[in-house]
């Protein structure tokens, strides 16, 4: 039998079973003499459940190829994966791998199954579990003064960890304003001997007063004194100031401290990594082991669906997605603080191995944030020393060799500005040019480097062409006047 004659026996025999369910239902409906056609065919369509088709869970169409289970955690180091299934007083959310192929939400009238207005959800963490390569508990040993450089804050001054409060929101949209609605809401912060993460969920758009006052309690009896975030200035502390805005509530946590650590990051690794997303830091800096699970721009799309047919399963990777997002932030803010610590603190420059100039490089650009020359220009000079990447090293030089211009370092400058013109950096050319014409007064050194400069700027087509034209011209005139200076015969002294 060929495979459309058995596809065909299979669906008239599937119609056929349908058809006999359905009849024999219709038959016992049909006795209630009480009963309108309309309540009729109404309790029919309940019953043969053909008013509701829900959405089937994200992958399944893969773990049904794969004829395995997926996995009941989310990706993540081994150690703390345990603790990541118990949720208190909750039922916790099953994680799904990401599907080869984009989600798919069906279309269609489907009748919504009910759903809890507000959900809390709570998981906690030991101190000693590990996330990537860091301990949860190492986040305590950050200094306030390391607080204060990262963030550029001297209200961190005093502080550490343990009253900070770890922001992160998903919504209904990223392009903020009162059109955007926040409707998980995941907190983390350190209780005693663990960290806890809450979450409040807005099952109900209608419910978002009544959520946003719970949270207005949280913020008032958490005895929080600082907030932590990755991009909160720009986004998630504004949205949040307008809901309780809108509300008509009183947003505690705007007089308090904030590290937005995406600045942080970006001075430490932007130069190093190719991007300074959190889940790639994570996954690159803190070794967490973490992938994107869920693509950030499917997460208001999953939500809708989920307001439009009740179904849980689409909200539970999100949920694991938050807590990911939160136990990252941790973690980089602890990797970044290890780091500084380890090349920014006096007495501990020589210690242990060689260190990566790049790390190096970053600490730098942190301590020149906050204006900390002396120390930054050190290690920018230690980076040079560690071989750094050719576009690196080029900006370094060029970054250096102006700071040494302007502390009159004249040495340290020449020199790297003689480095920097056997790559054709035409900048380099002009300072040594002015250095030579004002500085020693060696003329004829001067002509010879703008002739050069000249030389490699009409080549490029540089705007420089036109200073090196005018430089020549002006050397020549004084090498002129200087010559014939010279040739003059001596003046008689006066009697």
């Amino acid at each position: 039998m060929d495979d459309d004659k058995l596809k065909r026996l299979k669906r008239d025999r599937e119609v056929r079973r349908r058809g006999r369910s359905v009849e024999e239902t219709w038959s016992r409906i049909d006795r209630d003499d009480g009963a309108s056609v309309k309540d009729k065919l109404q309790k029919l369509i309940q019953l043969t459940g053909a008013a509701r088709k829900k959405p089937s869970r994200p992958g399944a169409a893969e773990e049904a190829r794969s004829g395995e289970p997926f996995p009941d955690d989310i990706p993540g180091d081994e150690a703390i994966r345990g603790s990541r299934l118990s949720r208190s007083g909750a039922s916790h959310a099953r994680a799904s791998r990401r599907p080869d192929a984009p989600f798919a939400f069906e279309a269609g009238d489907i009748e919504p199954a009910p759903r809890e207005p507000l959900r809390i959800f709570e998981a906690s963490y030991p101190l000693d579990d590990r996330y990537g390569k860091f301990r949860i508990g190492d986040g305590l040993k950050i200094s306030g003064e390391i607080l204060t450089t990262l963030s550029r804050d001297e209200e961190f001054l005093g502080l550490d960890l343990s009253t900070a409060l770890f922001i992160d929101l998903e919504t209904t949209g990223l392009a903020g304003g009162t059109g955007t609605v926040p409707f998980l809401v995941g907190m983390g912060f350190f209780r005693g001997d663990r960290f806890v993460v809450t979450q409040y969920f807005l099952g109900e758009l209608g419910e978002e007063e009544r959520m946003i006052g719970d949270l207005a309690r949280f913020f008032e009896e958490g005895g929080f004194r600082s907030v932590v975030t990755y991009n909160g200035k720009a986004f998630d502390v504004p949205l949040l100031e307008t809901r309780f805005v809108l509300a008509r509530r009183v947003y505690r946590l705007s007089d308090l401290p904030h590290l937005d650590f995406l600045f942080s990051a970006r001075h430490l690794w932007k130069h190093k990594h190719e991007s300074c997303r959190l889940f790639h830091l994570a996954r690159e800096v803190v070794n967490a082991g973490r992938t994107e699970d869920i693509p950030s721009a499917e997460i208001p799309y999953r939500y809708f669906d989920y307001l439009r047919t009740g179904n849980f399963d689409l909200i539970e990777p999100i949920l694991y997605h938050n807590v990911e997002d939160i136990l990252s932030l941790l973690g980089l803010v602890v990797a970044g603080a290890e780091l500084f610590a380890g090349h920014a603190s006096p007495g501990r420059e020589d210690e242990g191995a060689l260190p990566d100039p790049l790390d190096l490089f970053g600490v730098a650009r942190i301590l020149e944030s906050v204006g900390d020359t002396e120390r930054s220009v050190a290690l920018f000079e230690r980076a040079l020393g560690g071989g750094l990447p050719s576009v690196v090293e080029a900006s370094l030089k060029r970054k250096l060799s102006l700071h040494f211009k302007r502390s009159a370092e004249w040495e340290k400058a020449v020199s790297l500005w003689k480095d920097l013109s056997s790559d054709d950096q035409l900048f380099c050319f002009r300072e040594l040019a002015v250095y030579y014409e004002h500085r020693t007064r060696n003329f004829a050194e001067a002509l010879r480097i703008s002739e050069e400069g000249l030389t490699l700027a009409v080549r490029v087509s540089d705007p420089f062409e036109s200073d090196f034209r005018r430089r020549i011209e002006r050397l020549n005139a004084k090498m002129k006047k200087a010559a014939a200076a010279d040739n003059a015969p001596p003046r008689k002294k006066r009697a």
